[in-house]
């Protein structure tokens, strides 16, 4: 006689097969989760300069670049889907030929994405642009345009200052989701007899995702001065808070970092943080603004280091800098931040005045701690810097 056993449930036996495909897998998942972020690198479309990338709603990869002659040359637009393997071929941005500008690796374009992810350029005018003037004296245009309604071409682009020349270093723009474009530039006050201490940061504003922009007027009231040659930065969250991140200049001697909150479109800037810098000469340097939860990170050079730190631009809370490790000379900082709350620091390494370099980062745990990915690559070209961002599988990619 046959032993007596009872049938397994159909049910209980799937439970079982889930149970152990389970074990199987969940220490797969756990490695995924506990290892970090990958890292690609790129070089830019085209042998191009100074990429600028941001990524929208739908995980398509926005870039721009310079090309040409460094004084006098073009910008490019190309995009990428989160399903393509390439970029699709370059728009150019600027209609007038040579309006671009190079030189010196601060003063290029810059790129926001406003409502319906529409494509936002600025840049200060090259040697090909023409000059505008204001009491009979000609002066460097800040030159503005967008991607047009069908995505097919650039308007042609159009100066925004009218009663505060004076560019020297960088200009920037943002753009939120509810139609308000900014641009922003630093530029002596009208009358200035204090040099750089007399400086100080104008915004002209539009409310109709670009088509106007209102006169300019100063950020703030505080007499923070601006220096010179250095760049800047602004970003927009989707809800219209702001921030702008310069270097002020005080005095001859200090030359702090500054951040600038708004914490909406109509609201005033308020300084949230400034992070001193004793040097008693224009440091030439950069900073940049990405997209992180909760805000921004903020990432900017001081002394020949490189740190980056969250902003919380409805509070005006920042949090304290974190540094890259290593004692090397840094330049041109980026920061990026992956759905995990992985923090990527971008930077060059040998890059000045008419020199290239390399380009080098340094990953971040979600907790803020070094970790062991980091790397460093030669190749940065003269007048070049990197960017970098993170795709929505989580993953960073740096393109130089």
């Amino acid at each position: 006689m046959k032993p007596f056993a009872l049938p397994v449930p159909r049910v209980a036996s799937l439970g079982l097969r889930l149970v152990l495909l389970s074990l199987c897998v969940l220490p797969a998942v756990l490695r995924a989760a506990a290892e970090p972020a990958a890292i690609r690198l790129e070089r830019t479309p085209d042998g191009g300069l100074q990429p600028q990338a941001l990524v929208d709603s739908a995980g398509t990869t926005h870039l721009i670049y310079f090309k040409g002659t460094p004084a006098g040359g073009d910008l490019y637009y190309v995009r990428r889907t989160k399903e393509a393997a390439r970029f699709s071929p370059p728009l150019r941005i600027n209609q007038e030929p040579g309006s671009a500008i190079a030189v010196g690796t601060i003063r290029g374009a810059q790129l926001a994405l406003g409502r319906g992810d529409r494509v936002h350029v600025v840049w200060n005018g090259g040697a090909g642009a023409s000059k505008p003037k204001l009491e009979e004296k000609a002066f460097t245009p800040l030159l503005y345009t967008r991607l047009n309604a069908a995505g097919t071409a650039f308007e042609r682009e159009r100066n925004i200052i009218r009663s505060a020349p004076g560019l020297d270093g960088g200009s920037t723009v943002a753009a939120d989701n509810l139609g308000h474009v900014l641009v922003a530039w630093h530029a002596p006050r009208p009358g200035n007899t204090n040099g750089e201490a007399g400086r100080t940061v104008f915004v002209a504003r539009s409310a109709d995702d670009g088509a106007t922009f209102a006169a300019e007027t100063p950020a703030i009231s505080e007499p923070t001065g601006a220096c010179a040659c250095c760049g800047m930065k602004g970003m927009a969250t989707r809800e219209g808070a702001l921030c702008l991140l310069f270097r002020s200049a005080a005095t001859q001697d200090l030359r702090s970092e500054t951040v600038l909150v708004a914490r909406s479109p109509e609201a005033p800037f308020e300084i949230a943080e400034s992070h001193p810098w004793k040097i008693n000469t224009c440091p030439m340097s950069s900073a940049t603004l990405s997209e992180a939860p909760g805000g921004f990170l903020a990432a900017w050079e001081t002394a020949g280091q490189v740190y980056f730190a969250r902003v919380d631009p409805k509070s005006g809370r920042v949090t304290t800098p974190a540094a890259a490790p290593g004692m090397t000379k840094k330049k041109h900082p980026v920061a990026a931040s992956n759905s995990r709350g992985e923090q990527l620091l971008v930077w060059t390494e040998g890059t000045g005045w008419s020199r290239g370099g390399a380009v080098a980062w340094q990953l971040f745990d979600a907790e803020g701690k070094p970790t062991e990915k980091k790397g460093r690559a030669d190749g940065v070209p003269v007048w070049g810097l990197a960017t970098a961002f993170a795709t929505p599988d989580g993953s960073f990619t740096i393109v130089y």
